[in-house]
């Protein structure tokens, strides 16, 4: 099929079908576009990101030499912002836009050097584009306090799919069966599932069960010394770690959950909290980057990132406040009308990147 005026290339790092939040928001918006007739190509890159190697280097410059001279090309940040010599020397040719789902210069764990290092490298990227799209109004301000914001800059949030209401969601009286908590996000430093095993070891006496969903081996070290730390603490048999999940395996932890927990350090808007909110699931979480603005107000409880004894008395309150657990509930379930599906983030994703246009074109 050959591009049409109005369409885009999306390029993104490593397989376009990873489960991470960031690729996930970018397959969703491409099916949204093209459900309202843009032409959508998805690249996915070979090589290490956002440190480039040489793989990577050359794949990039593939991706975009591949483009035909005055078609539009988004680049995911994660691909884009180190690399800015090769977006340059692309940049006259091709509409190159960013998707910028939080500055690399943020991730949890980086020493100085690093973090100073890939904020120049993705400043630089940034110049080269004629627009910037970002996932929260967060990350656009971060942009904006880190002199990135050289281009203009768009607020495109995610949305959010029609869900079924978990079996806890309706509740109005709790079971006898334990709180199952549920936690979804890759086991790695920026998650903080290791504050959430520090906060679990001191609930031992409470009747509960964590199941811990996401993949193990994108930081094995820490993955290994969170399951080292549970098992430590005598949390063995109580919190089940099944990896990344299949998609029907997945909706079926989402329906026997009672809560949602993700105590992240930063997130650059955290789609898996407005997920828990479309089954009306309430949800603890951190203040940490977006954040502090993606949680419905009403629909859980926020604590300050880093902090496990915080976290643990979010959990207590929860565990041991029957009007507490019903008036999150109701909040959550509240909350989980006022949510926007893809569609619409799709149609502001074409105005922000010129195509509402072809949007208008293929409607009529």
């Amino acid at each position: 099929m050959t591009p049409a005026s109005g369409g885009l290339h999306l390029v993104v790092p490593g397989d376009p079908a990873q489960r991470t939040g960031g690729s996930l928001y970018d397959a969703r918006i491409a099916e949204a576009l093209r459900r309202s007739g843009v032409f959508v190509r998805v690249q996915g890159l070979a090589g290490r990101f956002p440190e480039a190697d040489e793989r990577a280097r050359n794949a990039f410059d593939a991706a975009l030499a591949s483009i035909e001279a005055g078609q539009l090309a988004v680049v995911d940040g994660l691909a884009l912002g180190g690399l800015p010599e090769v977006a340059a020397a692309h940049a006259e040719r091709i509409g190159l836009i960013a998707l910028v789902h939080h500055p690399l210069c943020d991730e949890t764990g980086l020493d100085a050097d690093t973090a100073k290092r890939l904020e120049d490298l993705e400043r630089r990227a940034l110049s080269a584009c004629r627009g910037i799209v970002t996932t929260s109004a967060f990350t656009a301000r971060r942009l904006t306090e880190l002199d990135m914001d050289r281009a203009p800059v768009t607020v495109v949030e995610p949305g959010t799919d029609p869900a079924p209401a978990t079996r806890a969601a309706a509740a109005s009286a709790d079971s006898t069966r334990p709180t199952r908590l549920l936690c979804v996000g890759s086991v790695v430093p920026r998650k903080g599932q290791d504050l959430l095993i520090r906060a679990l070891a001191g609930l031992r006496d409470r009747d509960w069960t964590c199941t811990l969903v996401g993949a193990i081996d994108r930081d094995r070290a820490y993955a290994d010394n969170v399951r080292s730390a549970a098992d430590a603490a005598g949390l063995r048999g109580r919190v089940e770690w099944p990896g990344e999940l299949d998609e029907q395996a997945l909706q079926a932890a989402w329906h026997e959950a009672d809560l949602f927990v993700l105590p992240s350090h930063y997130e650059g808007f955290g789609m898996v909290v407005t997920e828990a909110v479309a089954r009306g699931l309430p949800v603890i979480t951190t203040t940490g980057g977006a954040l502090i603005d993606t949680l419905p107000p009403g629909a859980g409880l926020q604590v300050p990132p880093g902090d496990a004894d915080a976290l643990a008395m979010a959990l207590t309150r929860w565990l041991d406040e029957p009007e507490l657990r019903d008036r999150l509930r109701r909040g959550a379930r509240a909350a989980r009308g006022r949510l926007t599906g893809w569609d619409a983030a799709a149609r502001t994703f074409a105005q922000a990147v010129g195509l509402d246009s072809a949007i208008a074109e293929s409607a009529r």
